[in-house]
């Protein structure tokens, strides 16, 4: 069989490795919204896990900021990031009813980052660098915020380490069966990075169009999510390309949020009477 690939191409390993992939899936309850975000999911861990892990990693995360004095260290400034933060979380339910009976936690930690996230289960950290340096409106945040949040609702992390296992076993295994050498053992290894930089772009544009609908929801206009972006856009001196990134490139995150804010801007209507 080695012999017969290394005549032939590279197609049987790919379909295999495809194969791998998709040989696990599970449908989460999350609800597509209006956004449709209802795909199925590839899950071999468990959410308890996912949930317990994130929990020891907050509290430690939390714990050292706290030390460091650098934990909600301006009170103006964690009470906007946490009444945004509730008000997108009284949304949740319409991705998945569960969600508003999570343990939420919202903390700010005084830090030059330009980042924000949340961890399964529910447990946020927005960084007053992304606050600062991208002189964020309270809609603006609410679309960073919104973005974090929708990552824990999908569920995104559970399906990065499910997805990350059934890689090492499928390209081990393909490995042995085809009897590859190094040379080939790297471009299955490549193949399979490629795979995972694509859903790694899939669960940001989900993030994109789950959390700007959330906004929406709660009452602030999706098009500054747009305008996020177009900051982001702004700071960056860089980019690299979208085939070799875990993030969709800025032009493209910007004309899907354009779409994105034109269909929920109705909800957004709805929520501001």
């Amino acid at each position: 069989m080695a012999r017969g690939f290394r005549k032939g191409s590279l197609i049987p390993i790919v379909v295999a490795l495809v194969a791998a992939f998709a040989g696990f899936k599970y449908t989460t309850t999350t609800s597509g919204g209006e956004v449709g975000a209802d795909r199925k999911q590839v899950m071999t861990v468990s959410a308890e896990e996912m949930v317990e892990s994130a929990n020891q990693s907050y509290a430690q995360i939390i714990a050292q900021a706290k030390n460091e004095g650098k934990l909600n260290t301006n009170a103006a400034t964690t009470a906007r990031v946490k009444k945004i933060a509730s008000a997108l979380i009284k949304q949740t339910g319409n991705f998945r009813e569960d969600a508003l009976g999570w343990d939420w936690q919202v903390n700010v930690i005084t830090e030059s980052t330009v980042n924000a996230w949340c961890m399964a289960g529910g447990k946020i950290v927005v960084y007053t660098g992304i606050i600062d340096t991208l002189k964020l409106t309270d809609a603006q945040l609410a679309a960073v915020i919104g973005h974090e949040i929708s990552h824990a609702l999908r569920e995104h992390s559970r399906e990065q380490v499910s997805r990350s296992k059934i890689k090492s076993l499928g390209t081990a295994a393909i490995s042995e069966a085809f009897g590859l050498n190094s040379t080939e053992r790297g471009i299955v290894n490549f193949a399979a990075e490629a795979l995972s930089l694509k859903y790694s772009r899939n669960q940001e544009t989900e993030a994109d169009n789950m959390g700007t609908e959330l906004m929406a929801r709660a009452g602030y206009d999706p098009n500054e999510a747009v305008k996020v972006w177009e900051k982001m856009s702004s700071l960056s001196k860089s980019s690299t390309p979208e085939f070799m990134s875990t993030h969709p490139s800025h032009e493209s995150r910007i004309e899907n949020l354009h779409g994105i804010a034109e269909t929920v801007y109705p909800l957004y209507q709805k929520a501001i009477k």
